[in-house]
């Protein structure tokens, strides 16, 4: 699959030890289209903070056991007070349902065996 605004390793699992190299591949086609899709929307780049994720990492990181990054269905975008906004926008425009809303990131997948529409807000 081509992509506009990503290269698929930036979905890479991120590992401590580098294990996770690769494990992009495992991104779901469509979550990848709708990021792709809302990149171009939003206008400003997107830092991709963690797509998929191995069951080490995800632990590591403190994930819920049935997190939606172990199947590829989710991304996490670095976000600042600025491009907050526009990540917003642009994540909402192109589809997704489910986003998770942090001070300094931006939770969004289309996982589904979740339910949707979903938002939240942690500080």
């Amino acid at each position: 699959m081509k992509l506009r605004h990503f290269d698929i390793s930036e979905f890479d699992s991120k590992d401590a030890d580098g294990s996770g190299r690769g494990t992009g591949e495992r991104m779901r086609e469509s979550t990848l289209k709708m990021l792709d899709e809302a990149r171009e929307i939003a206008g400003v780049p997107f830092v991709i903070n963690s797509g998929v994720r191995t069951f080490a990492h995800n632990k590591a990181e403190g994930g819920v056991a049935d997190s939606s990054h172990l199947g590829g269905w989710a991304a996490d975008i670095g976000t600042t007070k600025e491009t907050q906004p526009q990540v917003l926008y642009g994540v909402r425009k192109a589809g997704f349902l489910r986003i998770g809303i942090y001070r300094n990131f931006v939770h969004v997948d289309n996982d589904p065996s979740k339910p949707a529409p979903a938002t939240w807000k942690k500080p």
